[in-house]
Parts: structure tokens; C-alpha cells; sequence
């Protein structure tokens, strides 16, 4: 792992995985707290380097593969962690491993809402051959090149980010741009999101144009834009660019759930109800693809439609609909404000 003032959270990391590694390189990337201290004592298989920050996280992490000395190589950040059911997943891994396969893809949760079903989920590369080499790339949101027999587990990492989003990533990108270097189709994107996360709408909005116009641009990442473009849109108050952001979306692939839902809120908004209730079973009527390295918006795969459906219904006066929806919905997030509310609501109507 690389790592910088994560003194916080680093024991947690550590102690989550460290009855199934045979090493922990620790890469430290300038913490001016306790980081690297907490680091050495937790563990005796761990290491401590130090890295001279460049503005480059892919030669951050390259450097922290250099460090590795076993034949398979797994990473994690330091807001990480393996829950002890997954740990015995890792364990089963190692015990029955194909020394034929070149890299280990694994399930990334990010968040959980406050029932535990996870909020967004992605792939990530998690393990690689040594021997293979395989290279990091990219100055900001780098991925794993990897390449040959690549296996797709069932194993969760989790995500438990503390610290809160700052403009470090765009001042980056905008480094970059100042001394004259060109962005790639991936830095092209992720500046426009990194804008958007900064609520600079309008800037966001025509970088994501401006990315969504190259010829090699990944049809996934193309998808991702056109929802935060939607995104942008409504907070500018631009109904127009709104829809023509979802529906366009349909020239890259059938329809996901979330650009779905995205409709069904523009005509909720309109108080188009037929058309809003369309949308919403539409969305909860598709299926994620589980091999998928893109983020999954669980919600909008499951409760969001329903109680968006539960409203739609009743606006319309049909609340046994409206009730079988927010039941729906109550099966994912049961003492959520929305569903009891909408239980009360329901009940006078019912009898």
C-alpha cells in the first residue's frame, strides 16, 4: 500500500489482512503524523518505505511493487479492509491457488448505507504475478495493466473512507495542463469528474463533451459521464440537457438502471406519473452485470425504483400499489425515514 497521514485508519487495514499475507509493504508518500510508526509496530511482516511525492500516484504504487519480494502481489489502500467472511474466502484462495493465473480480480464496496447493503460496488485487479511485471498507469485514478489468465472472485474488499473529498486531484489534472501535457482519454475523464465533484457544472459539462467526442474513449466510461452530466444539468437547472444526457446513453448499450431511474426523476419532476412509473419498473426489472468493471449504483437496482414507485402510484390514487412498492423497498432499507413515512401515510388510505 502507498499511504499518506492515514494514522487513523492504518491499524484497521493491517490487521484485517494480516493473518493471510506473507509480507506488508507500507509506502509512505510524506506523512507529517504517526503513519509510518503505527505502521512498523502493528505488524513484524511489515515494511516501511518512503517514496518522494511527484504529483504521480502510478509511480507511487510501482515503486511499493518493487518492494515485493513473494510471487503474488496484492494491494489495498489504507482505508481498506477484508471482513473476517471474505478473509476466509482469501484463505480458500491461497489454499486451492492455479498457479497458472496471472491476476486476481476482486469486488470493491464503496460505502454502505446504514442497514449494510453496500452502496456502490466495482472491480479492481487485486492480485498479480510478480514475475508479470505488470505496470500501474496513470498520474491520478491509475489502474493495474494487466493482461493473460485473469480470475474473477466472488472475494469484497471494503472501502471505509474517512476523509472527505478535496481539491487534490484537480489541482493535479490543472498542474498538468499548465505545463503543456496532453490528457489522455482516461485523464480527460477524470478531470471532467473531478470538476463535477468540485461543483464546477458548466466546466464539467464540456470537458465530459470533449470526452465523449475522442475515438477511443471506453464505452463504459462514456456512460459514467453522461449520468454526471445529467447530474450537472439539474443543478443548473438545465431540463434539456437533463434528458438528452440519459437518453443518449442509449447509443452506448441496453439500458442500465440507474440512467432509468434518471429518467423516471425528470418525468416525476413533471409530474408525469404513467411515464415516471415506466421507467422506475423498468430499472428494477434489469439486472447488474456481475463481471463488470464498472461501478454498480446498487440503489438503483433495488429500493430507489420501489419508492420512487410507491409515490408514483399514489400520486395516481392506487395504494395498494403504492403499499406492495414501499414493502419492496422496506425489504432493502426497513427503517429508513421514507419507508416509515410512507407506512403512516399508507395506512388511513388502506382501510
Amino acid at each position: 500500500m502507498i499511504v499518506k497521514n492515514e494514522e487513523s485508519v492504518i491499524e484497521r487495514c493491517i490487521t484485517s489482512i494480516e493473518s493471510v499475507v506473507d509480507e506488508i509493504i507500507v509506502v509512505d508518500t510524506g506523512s507529517d503524523d504517526c503513519t509510518r510508526e503505527l505502521a512498523a509496530n502493528i505488524s513484524t511482516k511489515v515494511k516501511v518505505f518512503e517514496f518522494e511525492w511527484c504529483d504521480d500516484f502510478s509511480k507511487a504504487r510501482n515503486y511499493s511493487f518493487t518492494k515485493a519480494t513473494k510471487e503474488y502481489i496484492m494491494w489495498l489502500d489504507a482505508d481498506d479492509i477484508i471482513k473476517e467472511i471474505e478473509l476466509k474466502k482469501v484463505k480458500e484462495l491461497k489454499q486451492n491457488f492455479d498457479k497458472d493465473i496471472d491476476a486476481v480480480n476482486m469486488i470493491y464496496e464503496l460505502g454502505e448505507d446504514e442497514e449494510g447493503n453496500t452502496l456502490y460496488s466495482l472491480r479492481r485487479n487485486r492480485i498479480v504475478k510478480r514475475e508479470k511485471n505488470f505496470k500501474w498507469v496513470g498520474k491520478i485514478h491509475e489502474y493495474l495493466d494487466v493482461y493473460g489468465n485473469i480470475l474473477n472472485s466472488d472475494i469484497c474488499v471494503s472501502h471505509k473512507k474517512e476523509k472527505h473529498h478535496n481539491n487534490r486531484n484537480l489541482n493535479i489534472f490543472e498542474n498538468m495542463i499548465k505545463n503543456g501535457e496532453i490528457l489522455s482519454e482516461r485523464d480527460m475523464f477524470y478531470y471532467a469528474n473531478e470538476l463535477f465533484y468540485n461543483k464546477r457544472y458548466d466546466e464539467a459539462i464540456e470537458e465530459y463533451n470533449n470526452f465523449i467526442n475522442m475515438e477511443n474513449a471506453w464505452v463504459e466510461d462514456i456512460q459514467i459521464a453522461l449520468k454526471n452530466m445529467s447530474e450537472c444539468y439539474i443543478y443548473i437547472g438545465d431540463e434539456s440537457g437533463e434528458i438528452n444526457s440519459l437518453i443518449k446513453s442509449f447509443k452506448y448499450g441496453v439500458p442500465r438502471s440507474d440512467f432509468c431511474c434518471g429518467i423516471g426523476y425528470y418525468f416525476l419532476k413533471k409530474n408525469k406519473f404513467n411515464e415516471a412509473i415506466f421507467w422506475y419498473e423498468l430499472a428494477l426489472n434489469i439486472k447488474p452485470r456481475k463481471e463488470t468493471l464498472n461501478i454498480i449504483n446498487h440503489s438503483t437496482y433495488t429500493w430507489l425504483p420501489a419508492i420512487q414507485l410507491c409515490v408514483c402510484y399514489a400520486k395516481r390514487g392506487e395504494y395498494e400499489k403504492s403499499n406492495y412498492y414501499n414493502e419492496l423497498a422496506a425489504k432493502y432499507i426497513p427503517n429508513n425515514d421514507m419507508v416509515i413515512y410512507n407506512r403512516n401515510y399508507l395506512k388511513d388510505k388502506l382501510i
